[in-house]
């Protein structure tokens, strides 16, 4: 009797309704795998019961799993033989591109030599920029693109030459190079001084680096800084707004009286005592007014330098620091910034200069300074803002009508400017003693009342505040209290230890329900502040400390150094008693 047989789709036999085991999935019989056909052949031949099926059903396996083994080897010996091949191949070298003379052709640098090379058809020539890395085969032709080096040599620009070329110093006494822009450079307005980053080889310019200086002194985050913020120094700011503002607000009166604008300021006085946050707020008043009145989109752009950061023991470091601080001032008022270059400790740079044989930095930085600040115009270009706490000691030449035209005394604030800085400290969101706010009647009544105390505490003048007596030509005898002293600083200073007493006592009673500061936090800071700072001057040196003291030494004959005359005195100071 015939049986019926048919074609499994996974290709196994089915013969008699039963089923021939087929090939593995993924397996793809060739010539080799005839003896399998052979197999199923003699398999539909043989009765269903016959004996010897199932030895043909085990052969059968066995030809397959050794197909399926030869196979794998196979494709495992092709993939040795592609991966013995790559790492037996010659390695492609990397070149630069320096350009494309003609369609197909690349000039490139390799090795320290130049090469005319052929472009790989499969390479677009639009892909290709000058100054990016290209792959070089064995035949020296451009077969692959790298893009740019993302490192290299710094070097800084000398001189700007015809073409685009660049002029590249080489600080250390070796020769200078010429280079290439690359595509990203051209058209981008590079200057003596810049910083830029060349690739490996010293052959082409990749990028403009931002001066290392600049960033430093660049201040990005620049709080509003109102007038209404500083404290104690209203004539000092009014003679700034008065230079500032008015200028602004009625230009067609001072272009009659053919006014000419100021170029800088000279902050002067004792530390401490607010030169820095005036200089801020002067960059904040004159942007408002040039945005408010003229219309002008400009913003501040606030470059604070320190003195001695710029002080540098190599010969033309210090000059070249200067002149680039400039540049960079220049080149943000193109960009539509209001460039301030505020110099703090400027004695320490534009000192008086000397006539000696050894060299004195003072006498090549202040004749570049001098030339710099020619340059500028007015308010309108860069404003320049000096501070110090020892004027005197500035060159002359610095100070001299036509470069800094305004000399500005900081001075230290009286009692009742001390009274206005610590309102600006005693905030009216600061918490107070709720035993205070009843007995005043509301937080602003204990607020007035804590200022007042603790103002009255600063400008005490007991025998225990008594720092310094003061001997005069005259004969008459002086003497300095602890409250001469006084600053915007101390009385921040003041204000941050009484919110540390009252932090600390809120956490020793576990009241943060009832935290607040109280009068006693702010007299028991004064006299920590005063205790602190008991350093009295050497006496060969006594000029110098009734200088920054903002008292005249100039009749003084002898300055003695008082403390608490009795032991007594001392114990009540210390026991933090107020007279």
């Amino acid at each position: 009797m015939a049986q019926d047989r048919y074609d499994d789709p996974d290709g196994a036999a089915v013969f008699g309704g039963r089923e021939l085991p087929g090939p593995q999935a993924g397996f793809d019989p060739g010539p080799e795998s005839e003896p399998i056909h052979l197999v199923d052949q003699i398999l539909l031949s043989l009765p269903e019961r016959d004996p010897a099926r199932p030895l043909l059903y085990q052969l059968r396996r066995q030809i397959m799993e050794r197909d399926i083994a030869h196979h794998e080897s196979r494709r495992a010996l092709v993939e040795l033989e592609a991966a013995l091949e790559k790492v037996t191949a010659p390695a492609n070298r990397v070149g630069i591109f320096l350009g494309s003379p003609k369609d197909g052709i690349a000039t490139v640098f390799v090795g320290g030599s130049e090469y005319y090379a052929n472009i790989d058809p499969r390479v677009q020539p639009t892909d290709l920029k000058v100054g990016a890395r290209v792959l070089i085969n064995e035949a020296y032709a451009v077969v692959g693109l790298l893009g740019y080096a993302p490192v290299g040599p710094v070097a800084r620009i000398s001189d700007v030459l015809d073409e685009g070329r660049l002029r590249i110093g080489n600080e250390h006494g070796a020769s200078d190079f010429v280079l290439e822009r690359a595509a990203e450079l051209i058209g981008v307005d590079l200057k003596v001084g810049d910083e830029v980053r060349t690739d490996p080889s010293m052959k082409v310019a990749l990028e403009r680096l931002p001066s290392k200086e600049s960033r430093e002194h660049f201040l990005e985050d620049i709080p509003p800084m109102p007038w209404e913020r500083i404290g104690g120094q209203q004539e000092a700011i009014r003679a700034i707004r008065d230079t500032i503002e008015l200028p602004a607000m009625h230009p067609a009166l001072f272009e009659k009286f053919h006014y000419s604008t100021p170029k800088g300021f000279l902050l002067y006085g004792p530390p401490g005592c607010g030169k820095t946050l005036i200089g801020k707020a002067t960059a904040y008043s004159l942007v408002q007014h040039l945005r408010e009145e003229e219309g002008l989109e400009v913003k501040e752009y606030f470059m604070h330098i320190k003195g001695p950061e710029i002080l540098n023991m190599w010969l033309g470091e210090t000059e070249r620091m200067v002149r680039e601080i400039f540049t960079q001032a220049r080149q943000k008022r193109k960009e539509g910034f209001l460039p301030f270059i505020f110099i703090d400790e400027a004695e320490s740079i534009l000192g008086t200069r000397r006539s000696t044989r050894s060299h004195n930095i003072a006498n090549t930085v202040v004749p570049m300074f001098c030339t710099e600040m020619d340059g500028i115009e007015s308010l309108q270009d860069v404003v320049i803002i000096l501070a110090s706490n020892r004027h005197d000691l500035i060159d002359p030449a610095i100070l001299r009508p036509g470069r800094i035209d305004r000399k500005i005394k900081v001075a230290r604030p009286n009692q009742e400017s001390s009274h206005d800085i610590f309102g600006l400290y005693l905030t009216q969101d600061l918490p107070l003693d709720a035993a205070a706010v009843r007995e005043h009647g509301s937080a602003e009544g204990a607020r007035q009342a804590f200022i007042s105390a603790a103002t009255r505490a600063l400008f005490a003048r007991t025998e225990e505040t008594k720092f310094l007596e003061v001997a005069l030509r005259s004969g008459r005898t002086e003497s300095l209290h602890f409250g001469d002293l006084a600053s915007g600083a101390l009385i921040d200073n003041i204000v941050q230890r009484a919110k540390e007493s009252a932090i600390k006592r809120v956490i020793a009673d576990n009241t943060i329900e009832q935290a607040g500061v109280r009068e006693e936090d702010l007299l028991e800071a004064v006299r920590a502040e005063y205790r602190e700072n008991e350093v009295f001057p050497p006496t060969d040196s006594v000029e110098d400390w009734l200088k920054l003291l903002d008292y005249d030494p100039e009749n003084v004959v002898r300055v003695q150094p008082k403390t608490a005359h009795t032991e007594k005195a001392r114990d009540r100071a210390a026991a933090g008693r107020v007279i």
